[in-house]
């Protein structure tokens, strides 16, 4: 019984065979996915899917690299998303500095009024850091009261552990699955259990036996597979373990 904690199932790389993914994620063993909201114009779609299955569930935010799509009445509509109580979770939210053009200022005025509705409705954050983990660590640190789920790892060994000093989870898919992921194999590797989650990114980041094509859910499996291994444990210890993580963190049924 796998939870895959982060999946943009309602993208449009999914439109043409939706069905058949959810299918084939159940079929593998997915019991539940969270489905992070990018841009104010996805939520109304995301809202839909999530209603129609009961395995789906919603979070809403302004992803950065979308930066130029977000206006600062967006916010508002984040805000009464989470005050239906229709989410699992605050985001895709937080920062990146590896696209060039998007403005680090503004950046971090999305982001920060993020985490303080995170903080308001208690609930997690999901959160994109790249090459911005320290500061996303240092903001946090400000903030207080917040807990979550750095998606797709790509940090330190040290700012790990001060995630988890915050109460953050590390969200861990198919970059595991290369062998080159040397650091990200190695914090895997010894990390405690309770701060661990899996993930796709689907329809992005597939595995290294689907390179090249897109991601999906029910690829969730290979993740589970190499990590059981570089742990040294069972596939289905670690199905066992990130699954109660993912509901304790979201709150899941």
């Amino acid at each position: 019984m796998l939870i895959d904690s982060h999946c943009h199932l309602d993208a449009p790389e999914f439109d043409a065979d939706r069905a058949a993914v959810l299918a084939r994620a159940r079929a593998a063993g997915v019991v539940a996915q969270i489905i992070p909201a990018v841009t104010a114009a996805s939520f109304e779609q995301l809202a839909q899917l999530t209603a129609a299955e009961a395995d789906l569930h919603a979070a809403y935010g302004l992803h950065p690299m979308f930066l130029s799509e977000h206006q600062p009445e967006h916010l508002r509509t984040v805000r009464e998303r989470l005050a239906s109580g229709a989410a699992v979770a605050v985001g895709e939210c937080g920062l990146d500095f590896f696209v060039e053009g998007l403005d680090p200022d503004l950046q971090r005025e999305f982001f920060l009024a993020q985490v303080e509705l995170a903080r308001e409705f208690k609930l997690p954050l999901i959160l994109h850091a790249r090459r911005a983990v320290e500061e996303v660590i240092a903001t946090l640190r400000r903030a207080g009261g917040v807990s979550g789920v750095v998606h797709s790892y790509s940090g330190s060994e040290e700012q790990a552990r001060q995630l988890w000093k915050l109460g953050f989870c590390l969200g861990i898919g198919g970059p595991i699955t290369f062998d080159r992921a040397q650091r990200l194999r190695r914090i895997v590797a010894s990390m405690p259990i309770e701060f661990l989650l899996l993930e796709t990114d689907a329809p992005d980041q597939p595995d290294q036996w689907h390179r090249g094509q897109r991601n999906e859910p029910a690829h969730l499996l290979a993740v589970a597979a190499t990590i059981a291994e570089l742990r040294g444990v069972s596939p289905d210890e670690i199905a066992q373990a990130t699954s109660a993580n993912a509901r304790r963190l979201f709150g899941l049924p």
